[in-house]
């Protein structure tokens, strides 16, 4: 039997990837990016949705930067925060298509 190559992607997207998935799979994070889907928000709207503090919820969006998960417009002395794009909507989508077919 011959031993066929198989694609694996680089350890640099490995692990890009893999940060993704960790910033996914918090749940106030995973929240955050929800409220985020179909709106600007300010990190003290993002607190008062989530009944949280600002500064955890800062400290969340760092991470969801950090991962280009999140980007901040700043409108004067409020920074707005909304999802990267189009591609973390697409994630959302198809997680919520996945999970609601009962799968598991």
């Amino acid at each position: 039997m011959t031993k066929q190559k198989l694609f694996l992607p680089t350890d640099a997207e490995i692990e890009r990837s893999v940060a993704i998935f960790k910033a996914f799979g918090d749940q106030t994070r995973y929240k955050i990016l929800a409220l985020l889907y179909d709106h600007q928000l300010s990190v003290n709207e993002i607190a008062a949705q989530l009944e949280v503090s600002q500064s955890a919820v800062s400290h969340q969006l760092k991470v969801l930067r950090q991962t280009g998960l999140v980007r901040g417009d700043r409108q004067g002395q409020k920074v707005l925060y909304e999802l990267a794009d189009r591609h973390i909507i697409m994630i959302f989508r198809q997680v919520k298509e996945h999970i609601s077919e009962d799968n598991f």
